[in-house]
């Protein structure tokens, strides 16, 4: 299964370091408005999820910075999730400049239940999961 969501990121002066580069800490809280955003164009959110009692936690993160990115630019964040297991989703990312790659990434996430045990994903997310149908 494979879905795709784009969002739209400006550069706040916050993000940056003295040189006006975004500081790499940045790039992971991004990739989570990225997921965070797929999930909403699904019809779903976190907030549902963790009310009926699944939580999605960060096992892997992995990030290769390319070329930086600055204050106030205008950038787009490619988010894509790349499998569904019974436990796990894994998630692919790409930061973009125009059609210039900065950054790419990808995460792992297990479903936890109340007690943060795995547990497995709600029976919507496995095979024909609504998110398949992102294409946004």
């Amino acid at each position: 299964m494979t879905a795709t969501h784009r969002i739209e990121i400006r550069v706040r002066y916050c993000e940056c370091d003295p040189m006006g580069v975004v500081h790499h800490t940045v790039y992971p809280i991004w990739f989570e408005m990225g997921r965070t955003e797929l999930l909403r164009a699904t019809g779903s959110n976190y907030a549902q999820m963790e009310a009926k009692g699944f939580f999605l936690a960060v096992t892997r993160l992995d990030v290769r910075y390319r070329k930086p990115a600055k204050y106030d630019e205008l950038l787009i964040l490619e988010t894509t999730v790349r499998d569904v297991g019974h436990v796990k989703i894994e998630h692919s990312y790409r930061l973009l400049r125009g059609v210039e790659e900065l950054v790419i990434g990808e995460t792992t996430l297990a479903c936890l239940d109340r007690s943060g045990k795995p547990c497995a994903l709600p029976a919507d997310w496995t095979g024909g999961s609504p998110a398949s149908r992102v294409t946004s």
